[in-house]
């Protein structure tokens, strides 16, 4: 029953919405309200350049990554683990430290499917990369990548838990981006 515990602690690491903090530290507008509106890595970018970016991302991959660890260092079964990923990933779409209005979910979705499994983690960052190089779109990288991710899964770990799971956090990612899906078909997007 301890095991269960981790959920609600997994919701609200995520809910540490690193774009926020790092704009605070480093005196920097609020990313909820300038830019694209959206506390994420890309909109810290475009407010406050590359370094506050990098901060941010890597603050939101981290808060993916430890709960998922801490709940292997447990050795949870696979749905207890499925239930971990899925608070972690919501707590940054709806954190509870700031008013529920969270970003889109890309790098903490990165830093679950890191924690559920490097090679996890590898295959989705690797995606993503390609994909950037061929077309200099982000908002297109995350969209293929959290397309494939299931797949991914799949292959790698083969666990059904975990599959509904990324299933679900895929389909969250794709609505979370529908209107840069938007801007893609207009080809408007930048």
């Amino acid at each position: 029953m301890m095991e269960w515990l981790l959920v609600p602690l997994a919701y609200l690491t995520g809910s540490v919405s690193s774009a926020i903090i790092v704009c605070r530290m480093m005196g920097l507008a609020d990313p909820r309200e300038n830019g694209s509106g959206n506390p994420g890595a890309t909109n810290v970018m475009r407010i406050g350049g590359k370094k506050a970016a990098a901060i941010t991302l890597a603050g939101d991959a981290l808060k993916g990554l430890l709960p998922v660890l801490l709940a292997h260092a447990m050795g949870v079964n696979s749905l207890v683990l499925s239930a971990v990923v899925f608070a972690a990933f919501l707590g940054h779409l709806y954190p509870i430290f700031f008013e529920f209005k969270g970003g889109k979910g890309v790098a903490t979705s990165f830093g679950v499917m890191l924690g559920v499994h490097a090679l996890l983690g590898l295959a989705v960052a690797g995606t993503w990369f390609v994909v950037y190089k061929i077309g200099k779109i982000s908002s297109l990288s995350a969209l293929v990548a959290a397309t494939l991710a299931p797949l991914y899964v799949w292959l790698i770990v083969g666990d059904v838990n975990l599959l509904l799971t990324f299933v679900s956090i895929s389909l969250i990612l794709l609505w979370r981006h529908k209107g840069n899906i938007q801007r893609l078909l207009a080809g408007q997007e930048s």
